[in-house]
């Protein structure tokens, strides 16, 4: 065991790593090898029927507008692109012009996907009935 080299910065992240991997693996063996043992193997008609007096279930029909999916995508879309300015921001003094110009150019397209999508009616929330 001579070729580990513990002295490297990240070694104790990986040695957390491997640990919390084996733990999580043997906690998920251990719960579904007790679960097994101890659930109950019968499956009687009264076991698996509606408890007391409650409705019997029905499938409810979707009603989640897609709207709501398109404000998540456009909030994801927008936020990831905003992350990217950070880097960005951090070694401004070094990009000097040629940085600010790829910036101003990428705030550009960003302008015009929003404005697309405000024109489209893709921000605005339709209630269904």
């Amino acid at each position: 065991m001579d070729h580990i080299n513990t002295a490297h910065p990240y070694f104790g992240v990986f040695v957390l790593f491997v640990l919390t991997f084996g733990a999580f693996f043997m906690t998920t063996v251990i719960a579904r090898l007790a679960s097994r043992a101890l659930a109950a193997k019968d499956t009687e008609k009264i076991k698996l029927s509606v408890y007391e007096c409650g409705p019997e279930v029905t499938k409810q029909p979707n009603r989640i507008s897609p709207q709501f999916y398109l404000f998540a995508l456009l909030f994801l879309l927008f936020d990831v692109e905003i992350v990217f300015m950070f880097p960005w921001a951090v070694d401004f003094k070094l990009l000097g012009w040629f940085g600010f110009v790829e910036m101003l150019t990428f705030i550009l397209l960003l302008a015009i996907g929003f404005i697309y999508a405000w024109k489209k009616g893709a921000l605005e929330w339709h209630n269904i009935k």
